[in-house]
């Protein structure tokens, strides 16, 4: 019998070998469906587990996805926090939603990104999807609890079967944090808001010179059909114009045109347009384009940036903001104003931030932009299509591209060889000789009563120069020496840990006096 299940262990590793080289030379579908559907059989004859007992793993974290060490994790910790400062400030209520969603849910909202989204196996009656981000599954959300109003703001990993760029914080399993504002209400005030809070994340991470691109989905349908694009290739063009800031205008041409099937010259006209960038001096120039003129969609999109640039401008965010016409943002969904904060790598002279007809990586190498790191804007319908009755619930909003504010930030620090503390501990404590365990365990149970963090060792007898060395390796700031001469005095020694000063300090004062520390 062991040597049956032996050999079929054999023909499953070779089996298993013969499909990951297929898959490696890309075979057709069919081809390698057989082979997998030969290898499922072969497992099966085992009737459970087929992994041998003493199989060697190979000890790797799944493509697109990373582990974060304790200094990462402290470095992020920091990041959100202030995110969520940010958002909490303008009113922000914090909800969570499921990992997974009924994949009917996710279906027909990201045009052609659908395909990134992650599918899983049956098991249980419904047919489920990994989320792709966090707005469909507000949007379902607030039509099931028939919520016609809400600022909320939601932090929580997303998943996309994308072709990961782990350098430039580009994975298949990532962190979006979110803020949208759902509700009626005059035109731009909210939109205003979402760009202003944009800027104060950027602002408040201090992560280099950065612009926020703005444009309107009603100006770029009305831009394509001035330019003659057909209808039903709205969206098609569109995904198109989204790969601006990746690619440069001869191959987003040569898409349209070739894979497309866009007229040569249309996308010619498209392209006069999609190089332009500016400010509220654009917008008068465009709604004085006779061509634009005369389609009712354009200048609706028009007259909306005029508005939201004079919102932008009574923030403060003249110096920050730029109408760009090649802002697309390929996501379905978007019915109205759209924006896009990107890191630079020169800073531009104030108020006319760089613009390159070449953009992605040429333009990084001229010294135009970084690459996105927060985007949004609005999506009047997503909701209706939720609700049994078609109730339309307007929504505007902005999601933070923190894995790769997270990137430049760790880049950063390890230029600089700063060290983060990993813990908040505030107090170690110490014992200067043998057969003080005990005490100390009575003097951190004192502490963490109090409400100080403490830790000590967990030796019985530890060497005192060793637990001094943790304190500085870990930039603990205060030590508690015990020794039994002082706590027959009911004192023990306190030490500042960087100056190595130490004092006297009775028990009973020992969290008072750690706290005035503390807070020198």
């Amino acid at each position: 019998m062991s040597d049956t299940r032996d050999q079929i262990l054999e023909q499953i590793k070779l089996q298993g070998d013969l499909v990951r080289q297929l898959k490696a030379s890309k075979e057709s579908k069919e081809k390698i469906d057989e082979e997998v559907s030969r290898l499922l059989a072969l497992k099966a004859t085992l009737g459970g587990d087929a992994t041998p007992a003493n199989q060697k793993f190979t000890l790797k974290t799944p493509k697109g996805t990373r582990d974060y060490a304790p200094q990462q994790m402290t470095l992020r910790q920091g990041v959100l926090d202030k995110i969520v400062q940010v958002f909490k400030r303008h009113g922000g209520e914090a909800i969570d939603t499921p990992v997974f969603e009924l994949k009917e849910v996710l279906t027909g909202k990201y045009g052609e990104d659908s395909k990134l989204i992650y599918d899983l196996k049956d098991q249980g009656g419904e047919i489920l999807s990994m989320r792709y981000d966090l707005t469909v599954p507000l949007a379902r959300y607030l039509a099931m609890n028939k919520i016609s109003s809400i600022k909320r703001y939601h932090i929580a990993k997303v998943y996309r079967r994308d072709n990961p760029a782990m350098t430039r914080g580009r994975y298949r399993e990532f962190y979006q944090c979110d803020f949208d504002i759902a509700g009626t209400y005059d035109p731009m005030l909210a939109d205003a808001e979402c760009v202003k809070i944009v800027a104060e994340i950027l602002n408040t991470l201090d992560i280099g010179d950065y612009v926020i691109k703005l444009n309107h989905r009603q100006l770029l349908d009305g831009m394509f059909e001035a330019c003659g694009v057909p209808a039903n290739c709205f969206r098609a063009i569109c995904s198109a114009v989204d790969k601006l800031d990746k690619s440069p205008w001869e191959d987003v041409r040569k898409e349209m045109v070739e894979e497309k099937g866009l007229d040569g010259a249309t996308a010619d006209k498209i392209g006069e347009y999609v190089r332009l960038s500016g400010g509220a001096d654009l917008v008068e120039q465009l709604l004085a384009d006779p061509k634009l003129k005369a389609v009712p969609n354009a200048v609706k999109g028009l007259e909306g940036m005029q508005l939201l640039l004079k919102y932008c401008a009574l923030f403060g965010l003249e110096q920050r903001i730029s109408f760009d016409l090649s802002l697309a943002r390929g996501l379905d969904y978007y019915t109205g104003v759209i924006y896009e904060g990107v890191l630079k790598v020169d800073p531009s002279p104030a108020g006319s931030p760089a613009k390159s007809s070449q953009n992605g990586e040429q333009a990084m190498e001229q010294g135009g932009t970084v690459g996105s790191v927060a985007g949004g804007g609005r999506y009047d319908n997503l909701v209706g299509m939720f609700d049994p009755r078609g109730k339309a619930v307007p929504c505007v909003g902005v999601s933070i591209g923190v894995e790769r504010i997270f990137s430049v930030l760790e880049a950063k620090f390890a230029a600089s060889k700063v060290k983060l503390r990993t813990s908040d501990v505030e107090v170690y404590v110490a014992s200067a000789h043998k057969g003080l365990h005990e005490q100390r365990l009575r003097v951190l149970n004192q502490l963490w009563d109090a409400g100080i963090k403490a830790e000590h060792s967990y030796k019985l007898n530890p060497k005192l120069l060793a637990q001094l060395q943790h304190c500085e390796e870990h930039q603990i700031p205060l030590a508690i020496v015990l020794g039994d001469s002082e706590l027959a005095q009911g004192i023990v020694k306190l030490r500042e840990v960087t100056t190595r000063q130490e004092s006297s300090v009775p028990l009973v004062e020992l969290p008072d006096e750690i706290r005035r520390r503390l807070q020198k």
